[in-house]
């Protein structure tokens, strides 16, 4: 079988290897970028393709330039988003912003996960969670009807202790959830709500939150840029 070549653009190719580097270490926090003439050499690539894959990490975030100085890794690690189910809004931290709440007609894999017919409406819930002031992500998150209709959930309302606690409040405690987590190009409106620079993947999460006898109650798109954000698992075992 023959081996597949990368098709990319070189300076698309470049940008990667740096881009791995830096995620790995082996590039540090604050650390000056080897030179442009060192990169042309390295890359076997001309100037302009050096800085193009250079413009692409600056619009990402991993590095940024100081005039008469250099290039630099950025200052900060990965931005790490807990896979929690509700984070606490606080001062300089978590925040939600409502974007659309009402009945609507789920998508088939939503239908599946809740166990209902595709035809039936759902309450859904469209947010935005931002992190000091900035974007991390969408979320569509749909209920059954049975279970939300004429509760916090269906309102326009900030929940307090957000969805869990209103299904908590409705006798539907979450007990575990389950993710299925992929990785695909951003939509349009994913690139504008999120502010997603050019060509930059996102996490779509699928998650399913059961209660008592493992009755499915919620279900969840979430997206994420890929290009600063690092997700979090962790698994407590008795």
């Amino acid at each position: 079988m023959a081996r597949r070549l990368d098709p990319r653009p070189r300076h698309q190719q470049i940008a990667a290897e740096l881009r791995a580097e830096i995620m790995s270490g082996a590039l540090k926090p604050g650390q000056q970028l080897p030179s442009t003439p060192h990169l042309v050499a390295r890359f076997s690539a001309a100037n302009a393709t050096i800085q193009r894959a250079l413009q692409s990490l600056k619009e990402e975030g991993f590095v940024r330039g100081h005039a008469g100085k250099g290039v630099f890794v950025r200052d900060g690690q990965p931005f790490v988003v807990e896979a929690a189910t509700y984070k606490a809004p606080a001062p300089r931290g978590y925040s939600y912003e409502l974007l659309q709440v009402g009945e609507v007609e789920p998508p088939t894999d939503v239908a599946a996960a809740l166990a209902i017919p595709h035809s039936d409406l759902v309450i859904m819930r469209h947010r935005l969670l931002l992190h000091d002031g900035a974007p991390v992500e969408l979320s569509w998150s749909y209920y059954p009807p049975h279970i939300a209709s004429g509760s916090p959930l269906a309102g326009r309302g900030k929940i307090r202790g957000g969805a869990p606690q209103a299904l908590a409040d409705l006798g539907f405690p979450e007990r575990h959830f389950e993710d299925r987590i992929s990785v695909r190009q951003p939509t349009t409106k994913e690139v504008e709500r999120l502010d997603l620079p050019t060509d930059v993947p996102v996490f779509r999460q699928f998650r399913v939150i059961y209660s008592d006898l493992r009755r499915p109650v919620e279900a969840s798109i979430l997206i994420k840029g890929g290009h600063l954000y690092e997700l979090s698992y962790q698994q407590v075992v008795d």
